[in-house]
């Protein structure tokens, strides 16, 4: 094992407020690249060490004390162990001698691995999916959140039943002199499992016809929804609290947030908007994560328009803006700016003045429908000209209408402002109201239909 030094000042468990739950130490196996292809995209993507840090980040998400970390470089994945017996024990010495209870590998792990690793090292074994699924278990506050988290926790565990404990081998007896010999402990627990799992699914429907109730209210009102979405630790939060002056928790801490949080945004030139802050992402976020947060991630599905925080100051922001998009794709949403996808490249703080001007240089020679936002939610750099872009992205999906109407038309009046966005309005002399609206696509024939013939109309 190659061992790697890292911090010990910076996200360490006195951050969070439980004590630490266990001596650990984080292995980063790395499979080398034989061909040439191979290696070249290898290369695109996050180094391993890159990868140890992040997996020590997760560890000390759930205040685990990482005694220990180091890569561990390998030829081919092996069946049994994942890693070559010589690296098994050689880990299970520095498992002894640091006194470790709990091994964390950022891989994915099958049920028979995981086994055959705690048993050499005699020590409670993670993959990367049960360290995440850990990180949200702590980190999920509301009922819903509670519920998403474990029904992708009771997915994973599923399927480790087979073969994973002995004890659930044993059979049950049947009833009466000739009952058979009844189902086993294992098949009793997996029936118990997908019980739960049933359930919790039919929760989780309930809370998705809730969220859909409440979006169709939101609809009804002419606010659009703008909703934050990144990398885990790109700032969302941050931004957020930036945004609306609220004070959701934001730390420098790996899933810092995860129950989503939605605020009502007055931007400068008045235009009302909703903003989301959503979960964050990952590399290799589990696919039973994806699915189970699915009701949650429909905000982002539903936005008219989503924030892709980026943090450029990280020296994987390319490999992380990957993954984001991908799992957008996941979720059915095209990643492409110019379409309802806002670039925000966050941190830019943290930058040299060198690196912050060649930044600065490459947003600026993109095409203004593609124009990412340089800012940062800690000094406020930037804001204004984000929330420009938000206002003008969303002006450009709605339409412009003017009326003229009987200043005596109350209920007219009060029903443009409650269903289109006013952006003018001037009372004439002659006792006549023109009114200049902005309304969703959705609304403009109904708009139309109510009121006549428009004064002028246009984009």
């Amino acid at each position: 094992m190659e061992p790697r030094r890292f911090d010990q000042s910076t996200n360490r468990p006195g951050l969070h407020d439980g004590p630490a739950t266990g001596r650990a130490i984080v292995i980063e196996p790395h499979l080398r690249e034989r061909s040439k292809s191979a290696a070249r995209a290898a290369r695109s993507q996050r180094s391993p060490e890159a990868k140890l840090d992040e997996a020590v980040g997760l560890a000390h998400a759930i205040d685990l004390d990482v005694t220990s970390s180091g890569i561990v470089p390998l030829n081919e994945i092996r069946p049994a162990t994942f890693i070559g017996k010589g690296k098994v024990d050689e880990i299970a010495g520095v498992v002894k001698s640091e006194e470790a209870g709990i091994v964390v590998m950022d891989c994915a792990l099958s049920p028979v691995q995981q086994r055959n690793l705690e048993k050499a090292w005699q020590a409670k074994v993670l993959d990367r999916t049960g360290l995440i699924l850990e990180i949200f278990g702590r980190r999920a506050h509301t009922r819903e959140g509670s519920l998403q988290v474990e029904l992708a926790h009771l997915t994973y565990q599923k399927s480790r039943l087979v073969r994973s404990w002995t004890h659930l081998e044993r059979q049950r007896g049947g009833f009466g002199f000739l009952g058979g010999p009844g189902e086993s402990q294992l098949e009793t627990d997996r029936r118990l499992i997908e019980e739960r799992i049933a359930r919790i699914e039919n929760d989780l429907d309930k809370v998705k016809r809730t969220r859909k109730l409440h979006r169709d209210s939101r609809k009804r009102v002419p606010y659009p929804i703008v909703a934050l979405v990144g990398y885990t630790n790109a700032g969302k939060s941050t931004l957020f609290n930036r945004l609306t002056r609220a004070r959701v928790l934001s730390a420098d801490m790996l899933f810092a947030t995860l129950d989503p949080t939605l605020r009502a945004v007055d931007l400068p030139h008045g235009a009302r908007i909703i903003l989301s802050d959503t979960v964050g992402f990952i590399s290799d976020l589990p696919t039973m994560l994806v699915a189970a947060f699915r009701a949650t991630l429909e905000e982002v599905i539903e936005a008219d328009v989503i924030l892709h925080v980026r943090d450029v100051s990280h020296e994987d922001a390319e490999a992380q803006q990957h993954d984001v998009e991908d799992v957008l794709r996941q979720l059915g949403v095209e990643a492409e700016q110019g379409g309802r996808v806002i670039e925000v490249w966050n941190k830019i703080d943290r930058l040299s003045a060198a690196d912050r001007e060649r930044l600065m240089n490459l947003a600026a020679r993109q095409d203004s429908a593609q124009r990412p936002v340089p800012a940062s939610a800690i000094t406020g750099e930037g804001i204004d000209q984000l929330t420009d872009a938000i206002e003008a992205r969303i002006a450009a999906n709605r339409t412009v209408l003017e009326f003229e109407l009987d200043s005596a038309d109350g209920a007219g009046i009060s029903w443009l402002h409650r269903n289109t966005e006013v952006l003018l309005r001037t009372d004439r002399d002659d006792g006549r109201v023109v009114m200049k609206v902005r309304a969703d696509p959705a609304k403009v024939e109904v708009v139309r239909a109510k009121f006549g013939v428009e004064k002028n109309a246009g984009r």
